[in-house]
């Protein structure tokens, strides 16, 4: 990381700042270009191990890529605000951000199961409480991303170039 003043290396830290984040971009292999699909989440954090958990179609371009190899970078971030510095006659894009490489791990049965109800819809308050469709959940595929690399960067409102 080229700015190391910004790094975030604290585990809790960390944690506020994917609490923060309502949506994870995922990057998967594809040929010569990645393909980078944005995703509702949820999480764990277990003996300091993050996993992701999010689900889609048993078909389509994402779900083929993630079988294909199970290996995605990811990066989910919180933009704070653009701060114009007069003084400086700088620009820049105050932020929170984590990114990383995980392993990816469709699930099945219970595990499944508990994913969809404890994990993915009871992160979000709209979700929490809501009687979905149970039908339909043969048909999702729910996928662990097993983080096996991260980091996270801030540039909090307020700094100015040192």
């Amino acid at each position: 990381m080229r700015r190391k003043d910004r790094e975030v290396t604290d585990p809790k830290a960390i944690v506020d700042i994917i609490d923060g984040c309502s949506v994870i971009r995922i990057g998967l292999a594809d040929g010569d270009y990645p393909y980078i699909v944005p995703l509702n989440f949820g999480y764990t954090v277990t003996d300091g191990q993050i996993c992701f958990y999010v689900h889609g179609a048993m078909a389509g371009r994402k779900y083929e890529l993630m079988n294909k190899n199970k290996k995605c970078s990811f990066e989910m971030d919180i933009p704070l605000k653009i701060d114009c510095i007069a003084k400086e006659k700088n620009v820049t894009m105050r932020y929170k951000s984590v990114m990383g490489k995980a392993d990816i791990e469709f699930l099945d049965g219970e595990e499944k199961q508990n994913a969809i109800d404890n994990i993915i819809m009871a992160r979000y308050e709209q979700t929490r409480n809501f009687d979905y469709n149970r039908k339909t959940v043969p048909i999702t595929a729910v996928a662990r991303l097993s983080v096996t690399e991260l980091s996270a960067k801030v540039n909090p409102v307020g700094e100015t170039k040192k």
